[in-house]
């Protein structure tokens, strides 16, 4: 099986390798050049983790609090790469959870470089339209906004091949090889922020979801209907190592609070 990755970008010791696998653009699609610089954050208004509500929305029976989630403005304060306007799907159905495959021995107050790196990897030097996760969570558990497009819409990302359409990617930041400690703070997040994405549409996060393919670059050739966890691995839909088997051993329980989270 392939690693997460092929060889990403190199700075301050951090090689970024994962975003490689999955594909430019929306729903594997090529992705659309970068242009000239001048991005303006089309991402709508987000609360600073100090100001979001601890609430239970109202979409469905089951529901789970907003995280605290810190906007990408913290983490891309100025312009960058020009980007085209978010596309979005009906509804998120499923999450598929990545790892950045970066070294583990950050201090958190350093995780808005870290993404910064990320997305000048994805979007600058591989021409994608933006960074292609829809959030990332750190080992301190904050969770920061990725991709642009609005925290609650079914904004559709650039994660995995075939399936980004109507799911959600969330990458941990660092690398969760065998023997890895998953951070408790970490784990709990990622519980947290499926559990209200996927309450949204009021999913079961110990469900099994049927998605259909729209390119060949997955594991599954496009038009075919596979199906999967409601929280899934990236190894599922694709030939990859991502998310390292520390974190594919952590999603029974990860779902297991989820549920617990949406009052299931």
């Amino acid at each position: 099986m392939a690693l997460c990755s092929a060889p990403g970008v190199m700075a301050f010791g951090l090689l970024l390798m994962c975003a490689a696998t999955v594909g430019p653009g929306h729903g594997g699609s090529a992705a659309k050049p970068g242009q000239a610089a001048g991005l303006a954050d089309q991402a709508g208004p987000v609360l600073p983790p100090a100001a979001v509500p601890a609430r239970r929305p109202v979409n469905g029976p089951h529901t789970a609090a907003l995280p605290r989630i810190v906007p990408r403005a913290k983490w891309l304060a100025d312009a960058a790469y020009r980007r085209p306007p978010a596309r979005y799907a009906d509804r998120v159905t499923a999450v598929f959870l990545h790892h950045t495959d970066s070294p583990n021995g950050y201090d958190c107050a350093d995780t808005p470089r870290i993404i910064r790196y990320v997305y000048a990897d994805q979007a600058g030097g591989r021409n994608w339209d933006d960074i292609g996760y829809n959030f990332l969570v750190d080992k301190c558990g904050t969770i920061y906004e990725g991709r642009a497009g609005g925290i609650d819409k079914a904004v559709v990302g650039a994660h995995a091949q075939g399936f980004n359409q109507g799911t959600v990617g969330i990458a941990a930041i660092g690398t969760f090889g065998a023997g890895t400690p998953v951070p408790p703070a970490m784990a709990e997040s990622i519980a947290a922020l499926a559990a209200w994405k996927l309450g949204l549409a009021d999913i079961d996060p110990r469900s099994r979801v049927r998605l259909t393919s729209t390119n060949s670059l997955s594991r599954f050739p496009k038009g075919r209907t596979a199906e999967f966890n409601a929280i899934a691995a990236h190894r599922d839909e694709y030939e990859t190592y991502c998310p390292g088997q520390a974190l594919m051993a952590a999603l029974p329980e990860i779902r297991q609070r989820a549920a617990a989270l949406q009052g299931r």
